[in-house]
């Protein structure tokens, strides 16, 4: 799944993909529902960014089915539950499925809910799920839904500073850079990009990232230290012999 992961980042899809399916087998032998949900999110990214939103939907819908069949189920079925459902809820609202994007966001908000109540004053270690990563899916959610404004008004919401990663402080950013461009504040957008550095310098590297920041350069090429950022998180010249 970690390597699935990295290579998604790196856009290296048809790789994502391979590793996804290989950890779909593995979990497959286990047996474990935990386990085959957190496979299906690792498997949904690489479909998902290929056009096979409706595919992706589909696997990430029967191993949340699979979770809700858990008679009693523990902190680390309710943790991916709802990680599983917000999945579903963004890759919904990238097939233009906005009624069942935001079934599977209130399914997720449940189950952070539950699982708030669970941990209380219990010392178990954090998961994924959380209030905050409700609030940061909900932004990239409704910017997908082409619906800005309520996007932005997410992200308003959110204090990234209780995020669990650098990552997923990076990822909010990200987002919040996305929306803001949609809706036209470009010096906003590339604050934000900004703030993708300072949280995970890598991830302001991506792919995806990059092409981010060239339509932000591309805009307003006179936003002071915009073309020194493109060129500082342009990726490393790779030399041949």
């Amino acid at each position: 799944m970690l390597a699935s992961q990295l290579a998604v980042k790196n856009a290296a899809l048809e790789e994502a993909g391979a590793f996804a399916a290989r950890a779909a087998a593995a979990a497959a032998r286990s047996g474990d529902p935990v386990f085959l949900a957190a496979a299906a999110r690792a498997a949904a990214t690489p479909l998902r960014r290929t056009g096979r939103a409706g595919q992706a939907l589909q696997l990430l819908a029967q191993a949340h089915d699979q979770l809700d069949a858990v008679r009693r189920p523990g902190l680390a079925v309710l943790d991916v539950s709802g990680m599983v459902a917000l999945s579903a809820a963004y890759t919904a609202a990238q097939a233009r499925m906005p009624s069942m994007a935001g079934e599977f966001a209130d399914r997720a908000e449940q189950s952070t809910a539950r699982l708030t109540h669970a941990v209380a004053g219990a010392r178990v270690p954090a998961g994924e799920l959380s209030p905050a990563q409700c609030v940061l899916y909900r932004v990239g959610i409704h910017r997908e839904l082409g619906d800005v404004d309520k996007a932005l008004a997410y992200a308003v919401r959110l204090d990234p500073a209780v995020l669990p990663t650098p990552e997923r402080r990076a990822r909010a950013a990200t987002d919040t850079a996305r929306a803001l461009l949609a809706a036209g504040d470009v010096p906003a957008a590339f604050d934000q990009l900004q703030r993708v550095e300072r949280a995970a310098p890598q991830e302001a590297r991506r792919p995806s990232v990059r092409a981010l920041t060239a339509d932000v350069a591309a805009r307003r090429p006179d936003l002071p230290g915009v073309r020194a950022f493109a060129r500082r998180t342009a990726p490393p010249l790779r030399l041949t012999t």
